[in-house]
């Protein structure tokens, strides 16, 4: 007999369309586990969320950043070609603690090139999601995508 937990599937969503007791799930679960609530009580009333709605919902969301921790990220990177751009963005990626496993980068055409970086985040200093916000401030870089995770 299979077990039914793990047979389920996942999709990743925006977060502007859930819906709003799945976003103060979230918020709950973030208060809690960054100290800033002292009990599941206090939390959901800090959010005005029905504890119902909490336990509902408590094991079916995960914020982003949760799910790829302790795994595999691969990105995707549309750059200006510029000399030292790879070198910035690798500083970047290595000042948060990941570990670059594999770098493919194409042959600029008209001034930019694409780089796919595959990265072990299990020593992420941050979350993914401010690592992204971070590599996407940088003046060169055009682009950023989450091609894909893995364990």
């Amino acid at each position: 007999m299979k077990n039914e937990k793990f047979d389920k599937k996942f999709y990743l969503i925006r977060e502007d369309v859930l819906p709003e007791a799945m976003k103060k799930t979230l918020d709950v679960k973030e208060m809690l586990e960054r100290g800033k609530a002292e009990s599941i009580w206090d939390a959901v009333q800090q959010v005005d969320l029905s504890r119902s709605a909490y336990y509902k919902y408590r094991d079916t969301v995960f914020p982003f950043s949760t799910i790829v921790k302790e795994r595999l990220v691969t990105l995707f990177f549309h750059l200006e070609d510029r000399s030292g751009t790879l070198s910035k963005l690798l500083s970047v990626v290595a000042s948060s603690g990941c570990n670059v496993l594999t770098i493919h980068q194409t042959i600029p055409l008209q001034g930019r090139a694409n780089v796919t970086l595959s990265l072990n985040t299990t020593e992420i200093s941050t979350d993914i999601d401010e690592l992204l916000l971070e590599l996407r401030k940088l003046e060169f870089v055009e682009k950023v995508e989450v091609l894909g995770t893995g364990a």
